[in-house]
């Protein structure tokens, strides 16, 4: 192990790396608190300010896929494709196989500019996880339970309120409702198997009533559809812990656009053409399981160096009391302040690894495959 490795490893340097990202992410939703007042007069600036607020607080995220862990992303698409990427809003469908699958596709959203104004059909737990769904809260994203009934008018009042976004946005759909597990993947097919659809080997039947929905509200607004395929070189497994303990990984990306006037408007015709997409998306992880790689050229997006001159910032503005302060201490020799520092670390500690612990596979809590969930689908 060289020396950097090392120093990646040592669980003080990570526990700054979450100080940072937890004080100045608690400092960013007190300045987006106070920016509602903006709202009533101009909606359209308090969008913009929020807009490069979350940036500061993604791009940290970001900035240790991209510079901590070194992790690559390669794109699988033509140049065409790429040239859009930024100068239009658009929907993605991404397959939900990893911990840190948002991650990837943060760095994309990074390096084509529009971090800090992609937005995501968000689980309504989410928005009780501090720093993540207060963010989100002042983003508008849109929050639902995943029962329709109950969801159909906050989906539809948030759906439409994006409708005059002033920021290139994209607007991330999980279909498959739930994050990829074998457990889940049998109840999905016997799923698929009673309602007579094709059964999938590397996905999940895809929830339509999202998808149809969102294309029926941002109609208008949205020019095109990106479907995102990710799997990662040498069949690993990533984690979030992986990248802040420094592991590096290689993401592979298939990326297809499709203008909406290529996607019926009937919701019946709607749904069948995303099967039909979810298909495809299983075909292409099959050709990847046996090449080793998704078909046709490929890109490699530099990454940007604004990710870490944001981190640099912050850590700079930060750390600097906090190291002082803790001197100070540990100079007094009080061991009441000695001890009531140390707390402060383990509490912090324990912050960080619940922040995590939201990304975890066999932590994240799901209803599918009970018989509600089933007739959403």
């Amino acid at each position: 192990m060289g020396v950097l490795a090392w120093l990646k490893s040592q669980f003080i340097l990570q526990l700054l790396i979450g100080f940072v990202f937890v004080v100045s992410g608690l400092i960013i939703n007190f300045i987006q608190l106070c920016t509602c007042v903006i709202w009533p007069f101009n909606k359209q600036l308090y969008r913009k300010i929020n807009t490069r607020l979350s940036y500061s607080l993604w791009s940290q995220l970001v900035m240790l896929l991209e510079w901590w862990s070194g992790t690559e992303c390669m794109l699988y698409t033509d140049q065409a494709t790429v040239d859009q990427f930024g100068k239009e809003h658009v929907i993605i469908i991404l397959n939900h196989n990893y911990e840190i699958d948002f991650l990837c596709g943060w760095t994309m959203c990074e390096r084509y500019g529009v971090l800090g104004s992609s937005k995501v059909l968000a689980k309504r737990e989410l928005l009780k996880v501090p720093l993540i769904g207060w963010t989100w809260y002042f983003l508008e994203i849109v929050f639902c339970k995943r029962k329709w009934e109950e969801d159909r008018e906050t989906v539809f009042k948030g759906l439409h309120q994006l409708r005059d976004y002033p920021e290139y946005m994209w607007f991330l759909l999980y279909c498959e409702g739930t994050r990829f597990t074998e457990k889940k993947h049998q109840i999905s097919m016997q799923v698929a198997e009673s309602k007579g659809l094709p059964k999938l080997k590397y996905h999940l039947l895809p929830r339509t009533k999202g998808f149809t929905t969102t294309m029926q509200c941002l109609k208008g607004t949205v020019t095109a559809v990106y479907d995102v395929t990710l799997n990662f070189k040498d069949k690993e497994n990533p984690t979030l812990l992986g990248i802040i303990n420094g592991k590096k990984y290689i993401a592979d990306m298939s990326v297809r656009r499709f203008p909406v006037e290529e996607i019926p408007d009937d919701e019946k015709e709607c749904a069948d053409w995303l099967h039909n997409l979810y298909r495809e998306k299983d075909a292409l992880q099959e050709f990847y399981e046996k090449e080793g790689k998704f078909p046709g050229p490929t890109i490699k997006p530099k990454r940007r160096l604004w990710t870490l001159l944001n981190f640099l910032f912050w850590a700079t503005l930060l750390l600097s009391p906090l190291i002082s302060f803790a001197w100070d201490v540990f100079v007094s020799g009080s061991p009441l302040l000695i001890i009531g520092f140390m707390l402060f670390l383990i509490i912090a500690s324990v912050a960080v690894r619940r922040l995590i612990g939201v990304t975890e596979v066999k932590k994240t809590g799901s209803s599918y495959g009970n018989a509600e969930a089933k007739k959403e689908n």
